[in-house]
């Protein structure tokens, strides 16, 4: 990407890309009902980010409880939304960064910076949610953090990874723009 400069088509939009395949991890951990499972016979629990299921027995009816009725449920709930809240913001940003002909780098450097910010949001909320369900849930058997969860951890990461590629793309802001001259490596004789 950096030979070729940010004008090459095909390599100016990955990060926005990145970032919109970070938004929908975020939306599948948000919505999904797998962040806690049980793991062998019977399957009697089953949780997302908002609400608890347990069954009695394998076949039997759901009864679901709301994890907003716990303040740790509300704090997980509000610290991961927010750190996603923030990453659609980026998303947002970042179409509009790199969609103006002229890249203005220090926006870029805010992005990264915002990116950051929700990474803690959302490194926050993941560690809530498991460290106080487990203390305030009665489990039976044996359970795991299962495929929504891994999304939200999948979501956190991008955010720091991006967030460091958005704060040092600035650094190579002569090379991505084509004002450096080559450097050669032979001398004339």
């Amino acid at each position: 990407m950096v030979k070729y400069g940010l004008d090459y088509t095909r390599c100016r939009w990955i990060l926005p890309l990145l970032l919109g395949i970070g938004v929908i991890f975020g939306i599948i951990a948000l919505a999904g009902r797998g962040w806690l499972e049980s793991q062998t016979l019977p399957y009697v629990h089953q949780a997302s980010l908002w609400e608890s299921c347990q069954r009695p027995e394998q076949g039997g009816e759901w009864t679901c409880e709301s994890l907003m009725g716990y303040a740790w449920g509300r704090a997980a709930a509000a610290t991961y939304l927010v750190g996603f809240l923030l990453l659609v913001i980026c998303f947002a940003l970042a179409i509009i960064a790199f969609a103006i002909d002229t890249l203005r780098f220090n926006f870029i450097r805010g992005i990264g910076g915002l990116l950051f910010v929700a990474a803690v949001f959302s490194i926050m909320g993941l560690v809530i949610y498991p460290v106080k369900f487990s203390t305030e849930i009665e489990m039976t058997g044996i359970n795991m953090f299962s495929w929504a969860y891994g999304f939200g951890w999948t979501t956190a990461i991008m955010e720091i990874c991006l967030g460091f590629f958005f704060c040092c793309l600035p650094n190579y802001e002569d090379q991505i723009l084509g004002n450096v001259k080559p450097t050669y490596f032979y001398s004339s004789p």
